[in-house]
């Protein structure tokens, strides 16, 4: 795993190329702690850095940029191949030698044999990588199939930038920068940037699985793109072509594949452990990982004084009964201080999923102790586990004959009562000591009401700010969303549409690219054993209710989970990586909030509108209502406006 920047440009352009190359792989020192390098044609204006994290090959033989051994090209790579012994051989039995054992190695040489889409199609892994032929005079850039890896890319005058993070590519002499208000307003709705926008205009995202060409044409350079995989496309294949088998054939079968890919996710020349929630996803992840270990899987878990978010002791009983060795690191409210002023830093561009700070500070935690963590990330997407994909479809049956005025009537009332106040009414009924946060689950319930079709509706349930986003000359920005035609196709039903266009965009966007950069961040290498391809196919070959039965979410999953666990560890809530970010606000975190959205600065900025805001933030603090997710988007964006904005 590692960081990596480069620029393509004319050769007058880039006289301070060297110069400027140190600088950029400076930025991603905390991908790669290792090693730093950098390769520069002065020729030709292009130039390649990187920054290592010594995983596999820990020598010299896996130094990048790496020069293939015919001295045709270069490549700069953030990554890991899994798949790189059996391709290894594969090549070596078509004639092709190599110098060490790295997957990096492996991979130059595969595109040098097969071509760039070619070997794309054959690589296991997650990556992404600039590689420039020296023949031809053409750089490609690639991303993996779901983007676990990042690559931002964009002409800045008549400089082609490009990188593991938008840090490193603010440091080159050409870069411009400004805000994309189209970006501010779409934060604001989902709480992250969706598609293959950037906070940046002029500055984008390599969508996943694809590449991208750039060959010199004389006085310029032409650009080409390519698809070499499509999640929307494997999945309404898979659909069409079923799986034959019984429900127990399908959890025999999820069990082997996922054991294979957990295999391929554990190699490494450095300690590797794994992320244990207690969940069903990363209990899985862990069981299998302990079946193929003779030692125990070290494990780690973060748990919070407020038993409401703390699942550290159902971590501690899965591991326990796994015989793994698990160590938790229980959050304090100082912990959470600290980390606030890292943020904007850290993610280098403004994300507020708040679950951002468990997850960092539970990869500072893992990375005492290991270079390599394996999470259960993906699981939810791929076999049906969050709430929406079970109770959005009963919702929108319910609700799509009944008379807008009524249902507006509803919501009025249920939004009328504060989330504190649902909470103690519900925790009286029967079913209400199952439920975790009830009082959240009506107002969004509450928020879904009014919508005009089941497209809406997934909209509502996967956003915030229903009363209108309050960015100012954004216009109709926030009524586009990368998934629409890609999910929102016939043959699928309600909760599968709602599954692909999250694998589509929330995966990507939102979970990976949180992993990713507070894991990155402390030079913690994570790997998503879900996210192998063939386990997404297998997903999508499966009925509906194989994965949502019988009321029952990730039910094939969930059974595996019983041949290794016993079903009491397993049967609980579903609660998710969050913490009591509200509490906070109101709390500790309030003067920071305070300053960050009062009127005057909002006003003199002029991306929110001051009125709407100030409106959620005293309707927050009242305590009645819950407004922490809209104002955590426009706070997360107003704190790397003072830090990064430009």
């Amino acid at each position: 795993m590692c960081g990596f920047a480069g620029f393509v440009g004319l050769p007058e352009l880039q006289l301070a190329g060297e110069a400027t190359l140190v600088r950029m792989a400076a930025q991603l020192a905390a991908r790669g702690p290792d090693e730093a390098g950098h390769w520069f044609d002065a020729e030709a204006g292009v130039g390649l850095a990187h920054r290592r994290l010594a995983v596999i090959e820990l020598g010299p033989e896996g130094r990048q940029p790496m020069i293939a051994a015919s001295g045709r090209s270069v490549i700069a790579y953030n990554g890991e191949i899994y798949n790189h012994r059996a391709l290894r051989r594969e090549l070596e039995a078509a004639g092709l030698s190599f110098c060490g054992g790295s997957d990096t190695e492996v991979l130059l040489a595969a595109i040098e044999h097969w071509g760039v889409d070619a070997a794309l199609r054959r690589v296991i892994g997650m990556f992404a990588f600039a590689w420039f032929d020296r023949v031809d005079r053409s750089l490609v850039l690639a991303r993996d199939r779901f983007g676990e890896k990042p690559l931002y890319f964009g002409w800045q005058e008549q400089t082609f930038l490009f990188g593991s993070e938008l840090k490193a590519l603010r440091v080159h002499p050409a870069w411009k920068g400004g805000v994309d208000r189209r970006a501010v307003a779409l934060l604001a709705r989902y709480n992250y940037i969706p598609g293959n926008l950037s906070i940046h205009p002029g500055i984008a995202k390599l969508r996943p699985g694809t590449w991208l060409r750039l060959r010199s044409s004389g006085s310029g350079w032409t650009t080409e793109e390519g698809i070499y995989w499509s999640a929307a496309e494997t999945a309404r294949e898979a659909r069409a072509n079923g799986f034959r088998g019984s429900f127990e054939d399908s959890v025999e079968a999820l069990d082997a594949l996922l054991t294979n890919a957990i295999g391929g996710s554990m190699e490494a020349d450095v300690p590797l452990g794994a992320f244990l929630s207690g969940g069903i996803d990363s209990s899985v992840i862990v069981a299998l990982m302990q079946n193929a270990s003779k030692r125990p899987v070290q494990t780690y878990t973060i748990g919070f004084a407020d038993q409401a978010y703390d699942e550290s002791e159902e971590a501690r009983r899965v591991a326990g009964h796994l015989h793994a060795e698990h160590r938790s690191l229980r959050l304090e409210t100082a912990d959470i201080l600290r980390l606030i002023p890292r943020l904007p830093s850290l993610y280098d561009e403004p994300f507020a999923d708040a679950s951002q700070l468990p997850t960092a500070l539970v990869s500072g935690f893992a990375r005492q102790h290991v270079t390599v963590a394996l999470s259960g990330d993906g699981g939810d997407e791929l076999f049906g586990g969050y709430n929406r994909y079970l109770w959005g479809g009963r919702v929108w049956k319910g609700i799509r004959g009944l008379p807008l005025c009524l249902r507006r009537g509803a919501q009025a009332l249920i939004s009328g009562v504060g989330p504190a106040e649902w909470d103690s009414a519900l925790h009286r009924l029967p079913f209400g000591a199952r439920v975790r946060h009830p009082g959240e689950k009506m107002h969004k319930l509450a928020g879904v009401l009014d919508a005009r079709d089941d497209r809406e509706l997934y909209r509502r349930m996967a956003g915030f700010w229903h009363r209108g986003v309050p960015v100012v000359g954004s216009g109709t920005a926030t009524e586009w969303h990368p998934w629409d035609d890609a999910a929102w196709v016939p043959g699928l039903s309600f909760p599968e549409r709602m599954m692909l266009a999250d694998a589509l965009t929330y995966l990507t966007d939102d979970v990976l690219v949180k992993v990713d950069r507070a894991a990155m961040g402390v030079g913690l290498e994570t790997r998503a054993p879900f996210l192998d391809h063939r386990v997404f196919e297998f997903a999508w070959s499966l009925p509906l209710d194989f994965r949502i039965r019988g009321g029952e979410t990730k039910a094939v999953l969930r059974h595996v989970a019983y041949r290794y666990l016993p079903r009491n560890l397993l049967d609980r809530p579903k609660s998710g990586f969050a913490l009591p970010l509200h509490d906070y606000l109101r709390g500790p975190l309030r003067d920071w909030a305070e300053a960050l959205l009062a009127r005057d600065r909002l006003k003199d900025e002029g991306y929110f509108d001051p009125d709407a805001v100030r409106s959620s933030w005293e309707q927050h603090l009242s305590g009645r209502f819950n407004r922490q997710y809209e104002l955590w988007s426009v706070l997360m964006f107003q704190a790397w406006l003072e830090q990064l904005g430009r």
